[in-house]
């Protein structure tokens, strides 16, 4: 029998993907929870990723799936815009063009 996924093998999973992301790049909660393998979790990686220790991870390459940056994170702009993203006029990530192709 194998052993079944963990919240706590998810956190894991999500922190070393989200660690590969490169500079101007994003990736969205969907794209992370798919490449778990858990699709459909996405809100669950966005509940990962609100408590996640921002010092260690580039939190602010992760977008929602219209490109939407995280209400409660007022940095994630100003630090995507360092890497050369240039958001759209409404304040979104175009992910045509900058979303991470793995």
């Amino acid at each position: 029998m194998s052993a079944q996924p963990t919240i706590q093998s998810l956190r894991k999973e999500v922190y070393d993907i989200v660690r590969q992301i490169p500079r101007g790049r994003v990736l969205t909660y969907g794209h992370i929870a798919e490449l778990c393998g858990w699709p459909n979790h996405s809100r669950l990686v966005g509940r990962i990723m609100r408590t996640a220790p921002d010092a260690e991870l580039p939190c602010h390459r992760v977008v929602n799936a219209s490109g939407r940056l995280a209400p409660h994170y007022p940095e994630q702009a100003s630090l995507l815009e360092s890497e050369g993203v240039r958001l759209s006029p409404a304040g979104k990530v175009p992910l045509k063009e900058y979303l991470w192709n793995l």
